[in-house]
């Protein structure tokens, strides 16, 4: 694959599939599509043109993407098989079959993990970084240790004796211990015990160096310390093990207090079904016996571990004193015009529209705006939803101390934003106290929408000011998730954004919106309008192109409409950076298709769409849509969910010339997808230069924000002046 690859040269040669594609074989399988984004994830664990301590984060992310695959996909999974439900899936499986074809890639990903650790491990030594076990103890390591567990440690834990009179405790979802077979030497006593590891306590124990850094797992630490915690006992045998419970959430249809009843579900998630045990390999037949017994797990549900059991944990190593090892610093930029403006926000957005493209214009934009809000005695109003956003929010404290100045401030707080639930539902009890209005939306749909309004009295008249984001409202995640943040005082956006606050908190279905599409009404019905427009312009020999970009893709309609256009000889440039539904390449189906994911520094977060309407992309005639939503079933069908029509020029030149066309351009952090649904790592030749669009996004202003570089300066990409 060369850089115009996914531009201008010529498809691929399609491909033939020996199957029928009228059947559910022209999907390919959503988990096994998750399943090999992560084996992008941990591959660029094991690239060389990684920094070090980066490769390292990058196994961590790999650990806890498969442990929460485990605890929500697979756990629903399999609820259905249990229940006997035989329904297939998308591509024609059913939970059964997927189940079985999961475990086998899942276990060689695991197993691929602890080689990779292995060999970063090594790597690691050499630079002075380094994991000890109890054998590589000195003296002088065993007696700084001592002090540590007595004060650091020892107050946490917990150790637990197994008999009659002490039944096996409750380990809650990720749930970390050591069984230990114990025994008396004065009588032979025998005693089996479990110790939890407390989650409290940092995985990894610094010990003292004279060079580098030296570090002592935790459990090690334990194991060392056992006489202290069983006083004439000892050690006969011991093993690690690490529970992932069913983490989904079940509501009664009828919930008085949304709120009330929230809490009540989390406290039952964590008492979920046992789904994966993770044990270490070669444990004591009896020990091991004991925990799947206790625990309620079959064979099928264990996975041996010979290696580091936690390996999500190995986040913690990733040194900051060490930035010879990491990817080099980034500042985040503040726009030019908000500068030109002094930092105020309303009168750069009066300017003209302004898109940030996060991480690389600082998000920092978006909490000034909410508190320049907030602090405005011309401000009367202000609504905002809330997905995920950081345990101390910014904006959360933005919008509490405008309702506490007296301005109307209404807030949608989504309960249901999974594994947020608990923060979410502190931040609303906040916001409740300072005043506000908070909602919580819908009891079926989940509200994923990223919008903001702000109304000030300027003169006579009453202006709205409106951000749409394609991420959360989280300043922590946007530092390292790419996002757009739309921000306009055009009054039709205005009025389609209070329409939706009104539909939020009021139910009444909204009519009449000028540029926004909103799922679940209408945004499925745009996209494929649009789609079948470009099928169109294609049959009546106009240019015909569609440009996309989404987390996944997976909706059948949308797939097929995409097929539909493919035939018709519309041209389809897919970024998809996870989940992929879509055979790419394969001939009289999607020869006209081409699929990418881009893995790299940043996690490709934005929604974009491109419609060539009549001419060859890019082009300032094209329809450029900016979302919330990713093609699947849940965003188009069971989501509040966002498509905002991008109609200022230079925010459009911004999307389609700079950020989509650098997209496309990418090599050095690209992977190609072929029709049997695997992923190749996009080659060049070692010394060559790779066109690496986050470099180029690190590097070159937005449009919008008086940046200059564009489609001109990415590789092998002629602008379209028409």
């Amino acid at each position: 694959m060369t850089n115009a690859d996914f531009l201008e040269g010529d498809y691929p040669s399609p491909t033939s599939l020996d199957v029928d594609l009228s059947s559910p074989a022209r999907f390919v399988n959503r988990e096994l599509s998750w399943l090999s984004f992560n084996w992008r994830v941990l591959e660029e664990a094991e690239n060389p043109r990684v920094p070090l301590l980066e490769r390292l984060r990058f196994l961590s992310i790999s650990a806890t993407n498969l442990d929460e695959f485990y605890t929500v996909r697979v756990a629903g999974l399999r609820e259905l098989a249990n229940e006997g439900n035989t329904t297939p899936g998308l591509d024609g499986m059913t939970p059964a079959e997927q189940l079985v074809v999961i475990d086998t890639d899942a276990r060689a990903l695991m197993t691929r993990q602890q080689t990779v650790f292995t060999e970063l491990h090594a790597e690691m030594a050499k630079e002075d970084i380094q994991i000890l076990t109890r054998d590589d103890l000195s003296d002088a390591d065993i007696a700084y240790l001592e002090d540590v567990f007595i004060d650091q440690v020892f107050p946490v834990l917990s150790p637990l004796a197994i008999d009659p009179a002490h039944p096996f405790p409750f380990l809650p979802n990720e749930g970390f211990a050591l069984a230990l077979q114990l025994e008396r030497p004065s009588d032979k006593r025998q005693l089996r015990s479990l110790l939890p590891v407390p989650a409290q306590i940092d995985r990894f124990v610094a010990v003292p160096s004279e060079t580098g850094h030296r570090f002592l797992p935790l459990e090690e630490l334990l194991l060392l310390n056992i006489t202290r915690l069983f006083p004439g006992y000892k050690t006969k045998g011991n093993c690690a093990f690490k529970v992932l419970r069913d983490s989904d959430l079940e509501l009664e249809d009828e919930a008085e207090d949304l709120v009330r009843e929230f809490e009540t579900a989390l406290k039952r998630r964590r008492r979920g079904e046992v789904v994966r045990l993770k044990l270490s390999a070669g444990a004591p037949n009896a020990l091991k016996s004991m925990i799947m017994s206790e625990l309620h797990v079959t064979e099928e549900t264990v996975v041996e571990v010979d290696g580091l059991i936690g390996i999500a944990d190995l986040g913690e190593l990733v040194l900051d004193d060490r930035p010879d090892l990491l990817w080099p610093p980034f500042s985040p930029r503040i726009p030019e015009r908000v500068q030109d403006h002094d930092g105020d926000m309303f009168a750069a957005i009066r300017q003209k529209d302004m898109l940030l493209h996060h991480p690389y214009e600082t998000f920092d934009m978006v909490v000034r705006f909410l508190k320049q809000a907030a602090q405005d005695p011309n401000v009367v109003a202000i609504k905002q939803t809330l997905y995920r956003t950081s345990k101390r929010s910014p904006i959360v404290e933005a919008l509490c101390e405008a309702a506490e100045d007296g301005k109307s401030v209404t807030a949608l707080v989504e309960l249901k934003a999974r594994f947020d639930e608990a923060a979410n539902i502190r931040q609303s009890r906040r916001l409740e106290r300072s005043g506000a209005h908070v909602v919580y939306g819908f009891l079926n749909y989940k509200t994923h929408a990223k919008i903001s309004t702000v109304v000030r009295r300027e003169g006579d008249k009453l202006v709205t000011y409106t951000h749409f984001g394609t991420g959360n409202y989280h300043p922590i995640t946007a530092r390292i998730y790419t996002d757009l943040s739309f921000f306009t005082c055009d009054a039709k956006l205005g009025r389609d954004a209070t329409k939706v606050f009104n539909y939020l908190s009021g139910y009444a279905q909204p009519e009449g919106l000028e540029n926004l599409a909103i799922s679940p009404i209408s945004l499925k019905e745009t996209l494929l309008d649009q789609i079948a427009s470009e099928a169109k312009n294609a049959q009546a020999g106009k240019p015909a192109m569609i440009w996309a970009k989404m987390n996944s893709l997976i909706d059948s309609d949308v797939i097929d409409a995409l097929y539909a256009a493919s035939q018709a000889g519309v041209k389809v440039s897919l970024v998809i950076r996870g989940i992929c539904g879509l055979r790419p390449g394969v001939k009289d189906l999607s020869e006209n298709i081409r699929v990418k994911s881009v893995v790299g520094r940043f996690l490709e977060h934005s929604r974009i769409v491109c419609f060539g309407n009549g001419n060859a992309l890019p082009s300032k005639k094209a329809k450029v849509y900016i979302s919330s939503a990713d093609w699947m079933g849940r965003n188009l069908n069971r989501r509040v969910e966002t498509l905002v029509e991008i109609k200022n020029a230079t925010v459009k030149a911004q999307i389609v010339g700079q950020v989509m066309a650098a997209n496309m351009a990418d090599i050095a952090q690209s992977w190609v997808m072929a029709a049997d649904g695997s992923f190749t790592r996009a080659t060049f030749e070692e010394g060559t230069f790779a066109f690496n669009c986050h470099r180029f996004f690190m590097e070159n202003p937005s449009l919008s924000g008086r940046g200059s570089a564009g489609a001109s300066d990415v590789p092998q990409l002629t602008h379209t002046d028409d």
